[in-house]
This record gives C-alpha cells, sequence and structure tokens, in this order.
C-alpha cells in the first residue's frame, strides 16, 4: 500500500498532510497509526534502494509502535502532538537494541543498550520510529563513498549534493518518507540539507534540546534538531524533544513554551534585521539566492514586518572561528582512533578530523574570543532592538557532486556557521528555486530561547509564499 492509495482520488496524499491535521484524524478514529505507518513503510521500501535515506527502516519496531499508539488512543491516553506519527533519527543517535553506525565501519556492530534523551522522548510521546537515517561518517560533512554505506542523494536531481551532515534526514522528508526526522547540527548540519534540499530545518538554541545519546562531533557546537515538512511541523516537533536533561552538561533549565503559539498570528509590527553583507560580500554569491533573498525581505515587508538593513562584521571572521573549534573539539574526540586505525576512515572525514591536530592552545583561545564578543553582538545588541534576522542559508543552491575533488574535502558555501558559535536559534525554510529547478533556502535567526517568536516568522513568510507545497518527482 502507498501513501497516494490511502488518499481520495485527486486528494492530496497523506504524507503531505500537516502533523497537526493527522494528528486530529488520528484522535477522531477516521485514520489509525497502523495504516498511516504500513504506507510509510511501503513509500520508503518503494522509493530507499534508490535515493538511501535510511540505513535501517525499522519494520517491525514502527509496526509495534503504531499498534500501541492506536490502541492508547482508543483508550483516551494521548501523549501529544506526535502521538501516532511515523519519524526518523539520523543514525548518530543511540536506540537501544537497534544498529547505530554513525555511517562507518567502526561501528558497523553498535547496538547501544540505551536510548538517547530525544528517542527516549519522542518514545514517551507516542511516536512511531521508521527507522535510521544516513548521516556522514561521524556527521563530519561527506559525501563520501569510501563507507559501508552509499551516501544519501538528493530527490530533486541525485546528481547534486545533499548537504551535510543531516543529509538522510532531509532526503527522508523532501522524499515524502516523513514528516519529521531528527538531524544534528555543529556548523551548519540540518540548515546546510535543509537549504539544498528545499525542507525545514531547526536549530534550537544550544542546550535547550538534550544530545545526551548522540555521538559528538564538537561538544561547544552541537545541536539536535528537527527537520520537517512545514514549520508547524517543526513547533510540534520541538514541543516534544526540548526540555532540560541534567545528563547533558550543555543542557539548560528554562520553561518551555508553546512553540506554536505564535504560528498565524501575523508578524505586523515585528522588527527584522537584514546583513545583506553577510551575503553580497562574497563573489560565490549565486544570483538566484540573492534575488531569493531580497524577494524575501519584500514579502515581509508586505505581511507588515519592518525590515532594515544592518552592518555585521566580515562573515568570514566568524567562519574560521567555528572552523578551528570544530577542528580542535572533533580531533580530540577521534585523537585516540587517529593514531591506531586512521586507515578506516573514509578519507574526507579523516582528512577533516586530522585538520585539528595542526592547531594550537592559542587558536583555540583566540576563536572562543571571537565567539565571546560575536554572541555579545548579536544578543546584547542587536537583538535588543530587532525580534529576528533575516540571512542567507547558502551562497548557491546544491552543487554538482562531480565538481568535488577526491584529494580534499568539499567546501559548502554556507552562511550557518556564526548561530553554532552564538548559540542562537535559527531555522532555514524554502525560499524558491533556481533556473534548474534546485531548492533555496532562506534562514531566520532568533533570540536566544525566543524559538516562538522564531517560528511564528518562518510560517508567516512560508504561508505567504507556498515554496514548502512543491515536491520532487521520484
Amino acid at each position: 500500500m502507498s501513501l497516494d492509495e490511502l488518499a481520495p482520488s485527486g486528494a492530496i496524499a497523506l504524507h503531505d498532510r500537516p502533523i497537526a491535521e493527522l494528528g486530529r484524524r488520528l484522535r477522531e478514529g477516521s485514520l489509525t497509526s497502523a495504516a498511516l505507518t504500513e504506507a510509510a513503510l511501503g513509500h520508503a521500501d518503494a522509493h530507499n534502494p534508490a535515493l538511501h535515506a535510511f540505513i535501517t527502516v525499522t519494520h517491525e519496531r514502527a509496526r509495534t509502535d503504531a499498534a500501541r499508539a492506536d490502541a492508547e488512543l482508543q483508550a483516551g491516553i494521548d501523549r501529544g502532538p506526535l502521538h501516532g506519527i511515523p519519524y526518523g533519527l539520523k543514525d548518530i543517535y543511540d536506540t537501544a537494541g537497534i544498529l547505530t553506525t554513525c555511517h562507518s565501519r567502526f561501528r558497523l556492530d553498535h547496538v547501544p543498550a540505551q536510548d538517547s534523551a530525544v528517542e527516549h522522548r519522542l518514545r514517551e510521546g507516542g511516536a512511531v520510529l521508521l527507522g535510521k537515517l544516513s548521516t556522514h561518517e561521524f556527521a563530519t560533512g561527506g559525501p563520501s563513498l569510501d563507507v559501508a554505506f552509499p551516501p544519501a542523494l538528493n530527490p530533486w536531481n541525485r546528481q547534486h549534493f545533499t548537504g551535510g551532515s543531516s543529509s538522510g534526514s532531509a532526503v527522508a522528508i523532501a522524499g515524502g518518507f516523513l514528516r519529521a526526522a531528527m538531524g544534528s547540527d555543529t556548523g551548519g548540519s540540518i540548515r546546510g540539507p535543509a537549504h539544498y534540499c528545499g525542507v525545514v530545518g531547526l536549530k534550537p538554541t544550544y542546550g535547550l534540546v538534550s544530545r545526551r545519546g548522540i555521538f559528538p562531533l564538537a561538544f561547544s557546537l552541537d545541536h539536535a534538531g528537527p527537520m520537517t515538512r512545514s514549520v508547524s511541523d517543526a513547533a510540534l516537533t520541538l514541543q516534544v524533544i526540548a526540555g532540560h536533561d541534567p545528563l547533558d552538561p550543555g543542557s539548560m533549565v528554562v520553561a518551555i513554551p508553546d512553540y506554536s503559539s505564535q504560528i498565524g498570528q501575523g508578524i505586523a509590527g515585528r522588527r527584522i534585521a537584514f546583513p545583506r553583507g553577510f551575503h553580497r560580500a562574497d563573489p560565490a554569491a549565486a544570483p538566484e539566492v540573492v534575488s531569493a533573498l531580497e524577494d524575501a525581505a519584500l514579502r515581509l515587508e508586505e505581511l507588515g514586518a519592518i525590515v532594515e538593513d544592518v552592518a555585521l562584521p566580515d562573515y568570514d571572521i566568524f567562519e574560521a572561528a567555528g572552523r578551528v573549534i570544530l577542528q580542535a573539539e572533533a580531533h580530540a574526540i577521534h585523537e585516540p582512533t587517529l593514531r591506531m586505525r586512521p586507515g578506516e576512515y573514509a578519507r574526507y572525514t579523516y582528512l577533516r578530523l586530522m585538520s585539528g591536530a595542526a592547531l594550537t592552545a592559542a587558536d583555540y583561545v583566540q576563536a572562543n574570543r571571537v565567539r565571546r564578543a560575536f554572541s555579545r553582538l548579536l544578543n546584547t545588541d542587536l537583538f535588543s532592538r530587532y525580534d529576528a534576522m533575516l540571512c542567507a542559508a547558502g551562497l548557491e543552491p546544491a552543487p554538482d557532486i562531480a565538481s568535488f575533488s577526491p584529494r580534499r574535502p568539499p567546501r559548502q558555501r554556507l552562511r550557518t556557521m556564526p548561530f553554532n558559535l552564538s548559540g542562537n536559534p535559527a531555522i532555514v525554510l524554502p525560499g524558491g528555486f533556481s533556473s534548474d529547478g534546485l531548492p533555496i533556502g532562506i534562514q531566520f535567526v532568533g533570540r536566544l530561547f525566543d524559538e516562538a517568536t522564531l517560528l511564528g516568522i518562518a510560517e508567516a513568510y512560508e504561508a505567504a509564499t507556498g515554496w514548502h507545497l512543491r515536491r520532487p518527482v521520484l
């Protein structure tokens, strides 16, 4: 059974319906989680061999979860907005009793004994685990062919990059396998694939979502967050996974609001900063990306927002500082294995991880000084005057994989790293398409722990444009 077969003739297929609508139908009894799950499994079985979104499809677990969800809903037990909804996990999230590989030869037989904190929250929230999703080895960015599993392929054009490293999560959403999937973001690994694959990717505030049980890339930069079909789906998913975890040293104690509270409320009077210099200063910025950002600013003004140009320091300063911190911390995590078993890493992974060996303590200290200065600039100055910031997600649509050198890792021309440095929440969502049909994302950045405002602004833009409704042909 396909998802399309579950929809009446001429109607929108169920996988194109928002999580909120699916939830209403589950609760009123016009849909069962079992039927939704079987349709999703059928879609994955039919299309995953061509797109490689999943490393492991958890058929039995999914059916068990769905049966439990249906029984509980029939008994009047409601576990929240994802109750009965299928989801997927990037394969760096530990799942008790289920293979968790990090897309690496090192972990081909790794079956954790405990769930990651996020998986625990999703399971307790009644959601249905459909499987573990492709990444790039140890979330380092890829795309590598010299690993145990093939890389996920961009459903808009399989010759073009998905972005890394939450590649399978983005492909699963863009390809219609799921409405919600979990990714991780250390320098743009949620938002880059969202930009390249035409989906929504939310990096929450640092410390809002626990990273316990997620294989680390850089302790002080890692964020866990959702990738979804729409902004409202992201809000509902965040509602389930957010909250303090005393076993994660980076987790923060903050009140959890209703993240959907500002969706549909309009943005008249909202003040939005627009640092055009972050993309215009780089000659690599594609004209179509520049045009999409200018169109977004105009659309926001039409919705009643106040959009003002602001000047920020050169983007490359923050990119360099972030790369130093990432490379130093990633090398520290992998140092023992790099010494003992270097030849077992994929080439791109090895080159990226070994770059940290050349850094000094002074490099790391100076990078963190830049980090603190940028965080103060955003959170003491800019966000005292503005509700959000509009900026580029990347400078170009998804590049052709054939253009990548086999000798050195490709450079992703993203504009995401600064907000890993500062920890501010940031969301990427579809903002148009290139002349050859590839997605272009735009990025909104918000105040620390003010995801509700950020999501409200993003959803207003999304609703006014409808770019998120376009789908690739599989």
